[in-house]
């Protein structure tokens, strides 16, 4: 009877490590199967409520084990177990697990070597033996995940490197292509969909979908999209380190180059904004003798850094640059702007459904870039008439009950934090934000969100904080402003916050989302 006891115990310990398995791989996968990043950000969530439980069912085990008390006692240790299995199966993710080919081969290289670990343990000691096995490599997953990592770095660099060659093959059967690089600090999601707009209005393009701004990404979307009638390549690059924007240079040898921003973010990897800067402009660094970089003049750290390169400046303010807003046709209302770019001392005027100063600043990059490629003023006005928000980016939508719903979800910014903001300003009835903050700035995190704190003060009626450690700083930015703490609501998670705003508004108030932090935050 004992011995199929402890087979149970060890059957449960078994399916928990393997489900345990998976939501490790999930939070590897998001901090980008980097080991280094993996372990800073486990550094930051190893004083959890699961990870302890998951401890005091191995310190349990070890204490039946070792003092042999009836072995009936580990039935507690084994439902700890199961409870953390039911929790972990059941836990909602905002960005669930893609149990690719990599993924795969990382999940069962790792089970093999808890596998093994548990089987020579039964083998050589017993089941017990194998129990207790089980249950400390379950503990020890962010451990084993790395190692597994490590080795089979050179079969993912071989694997890497296949692919690779195989879409440098491919874009050599395409010599006419015109490709464009697009990165900046923020705004260039929303510019390469912007630009892919406009310039589908003379040419067949294709641009890097979703955020397949890495090289591999890169590489998928040349693999598996690119045609032979694509005219223009539209290729987003990211970056969170020094060489990472080089890299699929190296791979695409982009002509053109645009370049939104360069700020502060990212700041855990880059450590300085100069950091930021050299990255960012190895795009321009790239471009050929004949090609062409765009360069938003609004950045004086763009402005000022000499190149080398063919250039044409755009910018909101400043009439100096190549293309910039002719204020005196600006006119914002709740359906959209119209507005002018002067270039060469004439006015292209326009119009567009997109609200915001940052959309209009990446309308004028792709103005800039769209007269270069050959596309005449009629075209482009088309073209930004037809441009539609990118989903999460300053998305306006009303909902059943008449509340206006600005989706500003992905990938906050201080900038583009403070632009939200100053747009939910304008708007007539009663005005909401929900956010849990700004991440990835470093040193100056707290800096930056006890500022947003100041400005969310400035602009809204009510202040709905998700996760109360996150939201501190912005908190004290709000009391710093005198903010009402009446006003203000600090909730558990995104549900709450939205259920608590949403239960105080009328028809005609309206709610911005600003930001919305992914799994591992």
């Amino acid at each position: 009877m004992e011995t199929v006891l402890t087979i149970v115990f060890l059957a449960v310990a078994v399916v928990w490590v393997c489900v345990k398995l998976g939501y490790e791989l999930q939070m590897f996968q998001q901090n980008s199967y980097r080991n280094e990043r993996y372990f800073k950000w486990f550094g930051k969530n190893y004083a959890s409520i699961d990870r302890v439980v998951e401890l005091a069912a191995l310190v349990a085990i070890a204490i039946i084990w070792f003092t042999g008390i009836n072995k009936w006692w580990l039935a507690l240790p084994s439902l700890m177990q199961l409870l953390l299995t039911i929790k972990t199966l059941t836990r909602k993710s905002k960005v669930k697990l893609k149990f690719t080919s990599r993924a795969k081969r990382l999940y069962f290289t790792s089970l093999a070597i808890i596998a093994i670990a548990v089987v020579l343990h039964i083998v050589l000691n017993s089941l017990i033996a194998g129990y207790m096995t089980a249950a400390a490599d379950g503990v020890l997953t962010c451990i084993i995940l790395p190692i597994a990592n490590i080795i089979l770095r050179p079969v993912e660099n071989h694997i890497n490197n296949w692919y690779i060659n195989d879409a440098k093959r491919i874009l050599k059967e395409h010599p006419g292509l015109i490709i464009v690089g697009i990165t900046g600090s923020y705004g260039k999601t929303s510019t390469k969909h912007f630009l892919e707009t406009i310039l589908s209005q003379k040419y067949n393009v294709l641009m890097t979908p979703g955020s397949f701004n890495t090289t591999m990404g890169v590489v998928r979307t040349i693999r598996e999209y690119l045609k032979p009638t694509h005219e223009v390549f539209i290729c987003e690059m990211g970056a969170k380190q020094i060489g990472d924007i080089k890299e699929i240079c190296d791979l695409v040898h982009p002509k053109y180059g645009i370049l939104t921003s360069v700020a502060e973010q990212h700041l855990d990897t880059f450590k300085n904004i100069e950091n930021v800067r050299k990255t960012k402009f190895e795009l321009i660094d790239s471009l050929p003798d004949d090609g062409c970089a765009f360069l938003n003049a609004d950045y004086e750290i763009i402005k000022n850094t000499n190149h080398g390169k063919t250039a044409e400046y755009y910018s909101t303010t400043d009439k100096s640059a190549n293309y910039y807003v002719n204020m005196q046709e600006l006119a914002y209302s709740q359906d959209g702007t119209d507005f002018g770019v002067a270039t060469n001392g004439n006015t292209i005027k326009m119009r567009t459904p997109l609200l915001g100063d940052y959309n209009i600043s990446n309308i004028l990059a792709c103005v800039a870039c769209a007269c270069k490629l050959g596309l005449t003023t009629e075209q482009i006005a088309f073209g930004v008439h037809k441009l539609r928000p990118v989903e999460h980016r300053m998305e306006i939508k009303r909902n059943a009950a008449g509340v206006v719903i600005i989706d500003d979800a992905f990938n906050s910014n201080p900038k583009g934090a403070k632009m939200a903001l100053e747009t939910l300003a304008g708007f007539p009835g009663q005005r909401f934000v929900i956010t849990p903050g700004i991440i990835e700035l470093g040193d100056k995190q707290y800096f930056y969100n006890e500022q947003l704190g100041e400005q969310i003060a400035d602009s809204v009626d009510f202040a709905v904080l998700v996760g109360a450690k996150q939201t501190a700083p912005i908190y004290d930015g709000l009391t710093k402003k005198s903010f009402p703490t009446d006003k203000i609501y600090v909730a558990q998670n995104l549900n709450d916050a939205a259920t608590w705003a949403f239960s105080r508004t009328n028809p005609g108030d309206v709610v911005l989302f600003e930001n919305d932090l992914p799994d591992l935050f």
